[in-house]
Protein backbone atom coordinates (compact mmCIF):
# COMPACT_ATOMS: atom_id res chain seq x y z
CA UNK A 1 0.00 0.00 0.00
CA UNK A 2 1.51 3.33 -1.23
CA UNK A 3 -0.47 6.16 1.51
CA UNK A 4 0.73 9.47 0.58
CA UNK A 5 0.70 12.12 3.14
CA UNK A 6 0.44 16.17 2.76
CA UNK A 7 -2.12 18.67 1.21
CA UNK A 8 -3.75 18.35 -2.04
CA UNK A 9 -4.12 21.14 -4.02
CA UNK A 10 -7.57 21.73 -3.36
CA UNK A 11 -7.16 22.56 0.51
CA UNK A 12 -4.24 24.55 -0.51
CA UNK A 13 -6.40 26.57 -2.41
CA UNK A 14 -9.49 27.19 -0.04
CA UNK A 15 -6.68 28.18 2.79
CA UNK A 16 -5.06 30.90 0.07
CA UNK A 17 -8.75 32.16 -0.11
CA UNK A 18 -9.44 32.23 2.94
CA UNK A 19 -6.47 34.31 3.93
CA UNK A 20 -8.09 36.31 1.06
CA UNK A 21 -11.27 37.55 2.18
CA UNK A 22 -9.43 37.70 6.14
CA UNK A 23 -6.84 40.57 4.60
CA UNK A 24 -9.69 42.08 2.43
CA UNK A 25 -11.50 42.72 5.36
CA UNK A 26 -8.89 43.33 8.19
CA UNK A 27 -7.29 45.97 5.99
CA UNK A 28 -9.75 48.86 5.81
CA UNK A 29 -10.36 48.35 9.84
CA UNK A 30 -6.86 48.91 10.15
CA UNK A 31 -6.87 51.86 8.04
CA UNK A 32 -9.14 53.24 9.85
CA UNK A 33 -7.81 52.31 13.24
CA UNK A 34 -4.67 54.01 12.23
CA UNK A 35 -6.78 57.29 11.10
CA UNK A 36 -8.40 57.46 14.44
CA UNK A 37 -5.42 57.39 16.28
CA UNK A 38 -3.60 60.35 14.23
CA UNK A 39 -6.70 62.29 15.00
CA UNK A 40 -6.29 61.48 18.88
CA UNK A 41 -3.02 62.17 19.00
CA UNK A 42 -3.63 65.58 16.95
CA UNK A 43 -6.15 66.38 19.73
CA UNK A 44 -3.83 65.14 22.72
CA UNK A 45 -1.10 67.32 21.02
CA UNK A 46 -3.07 70.64 20.61
CA UNK A 47 -5.05 70.02 23.60
CA UNK A 48 -1.65 70.06 25.66
CA UNK A 49 -1.27 73.48 24.57
CA UNK A 50 -4.33 75.25 25.84
CA UNK A 51 -2.65 75.26 29.10
CA UNK A 52 0.16 77.59 28.00
CA UNK A 53 -2.30 79.95 26.08
CA UNK A 54 -4.05 80.36 28.61
CA UNK A 55 -1.40 81.39 30.60
CA UNK A 56 -0.30 83.79 28.05
CA UNK A 57 -3.48 85.50 27.42
CA UNK A 58 -4.30 85.70 31.08
CA UNK A 59 -0.76 87.43 31.58
CA UNK A 60 -1.90 89.91 29.10
CA UNK A 61 0.36 88.87 26.26
CA UNK A 62 -0.61 87.90 22.22
CA UNK A 63 0.17 84.93 21.39
CA UNK A 64 1.78 84.77 17.11
CA UNK A 65 2.80 81.24 17.01
CA UNK A 66 2.73 77.60 18.69
CA UNK A 67 6.16 77.67 19.71
CA UNK A 68 5.00 80.92 21.95
CA UNK A 69 2.97 78.72 24.11
CA UNK A 70 5.23 75.66 24.73
CA UNK A 71 5.32 73.61 21.47
CA UNK A 72 8.61 72.49 21.25
CA UNK A 73 8.61 72.77 17.37
CA UNK A 74 5.77 74.03 14.69
CA UNK A 75 6.02 70.56 13.25
CA UNK A 76 5.61 67.24 14.99
CA UNK A 77 6.08 63.69 13.91
CA UNK A 78 1.70 64.43 13.66
CA UNK A 79 1.06 67.74 13.20
CA UNK A 80 2.38 70.84 11.92
CA UNK A 81 0.79 73.52 14.86
CA UNK A 82 -0.45 76.82 14.38
CA UNK A 83 -1.83 79.13 16.92
CA UNK A 84 -2.63 82.71 17.47
CA UNK A 85 -4.19 84.52 20.48
CA UNK A 86 -5.23 87.95 21.21
CA UNK A 87 -5.14 88.84 24.97
CA UNK A 88 -7.40 92.02 24.87
CA UNK A 89 -10.37 89.88 23.76
CA UNK A 90 -9.90 86.73 25.22
CA UNK A 91 -9.99 84.91 21.53
CA UNK A 92 -7.55 82.27 20.61
CA UNK A 93 -6.89 79.47 18.12
CA UNK A 94 -4.58 76.13 18.32
CA UNK A 95 -4.73 74.16 14.98
CA UNK A 96 -2.92 71.11 14.03
CA UNK A 97 -2.81 70.01 10.22
CA UNK A 98 -2.11 66.55 10.20
CA UNK A 99 0.64 64.40 9.07
CA UNK A 100 1.93 60.78 8.06
CA UNK A 101 -1.73 59.50 8.53
CA UNK A 102 -3.72 57.41 6.53
CA UNK A 103 -6.10 58.99 3.62
CA UNK A 104 -9.32 59.46 5.63
CA UNK A 105 -7.18 61.77 8.01
CA UNK A 106 -4.13 63.15 6.35
CA UNK A 107 -4.44 67.05 5.67
CA UNK A 108 -7.21 67.30 8.17
CA UNK A 109 -6.92 69.96 10.27
CA UNK A 110 -7.91 70.32 14.03
CA UNK A 111 -8.72 73.31 15.87
CA UNK A 112 -9.24 74.50 19.10
CA UNK A 113 -11.21 77.56 19.26
CA UNK A 114 -11.49 79.78 22.52
CA UNK A 115 -13.93 82.55 23.18
CA UNK A 116 -13.92 85.10 26.21
CA UNK A 117 -17.24 84.08 26.94
CA UNK A 118 -17.76 80.14 25.92
CA UNK A 119 -14.02 78.97 26.81
CA UNK A 120 -12.59 76.24 24.47
CA UNK A 121 -14.31 74.22 22.10
CA UNK A 122 -12.83 71.41 19.69
CA UNK A 123 -13.77 71.05 15.73
CA UNK A 124 -12.44 69.42 12.65
CA UNK A 125 -12.80 69.73 9.09
CA UNK A 126 -13.77 65.88 8.68
CA UNK A 127 -16.49 65.41 5.85
CA UNK A 128 -19.60 64.32 7.44
CA UNK A 129 -18.69 60.52 6.01
CA UNK A 130 -15.21 60.35 7.99
CA UNK A 131 -16.47 61.58 11.68
CA UNK A 132 -16.90 58.39 13.33
CA UNK A 133 -12.33 58.49 12.90
CA UNK A 134 -12.87 61.41 15.23
CA UNK A 135 -13.75 61.04 19.12
CA UNK A 136 -16.82 63.12 20.27
CA UNK A 137 -15.35 65.06 22.54
CA UNK A 138 -14.37 66.85 19.07
CA UNK A 139 -17.50 66.82 17.21
CA UNK A 140 -17.31 63.38 16.16
CA UNK A 141 -20.34 60.82 15.91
Amino acid sequence: MNNQKGFTLIELMIVVAIIGILAAIAIPQYSKYQARAKISAAIAETSALRTGMEDKLNNGTDVAAATDIGAANATTSNCTLTATGTASSGAATIGCTILNAPAPALGKVVTWTRTAANGWSCATNMTSTDLTLVPKSCGGS
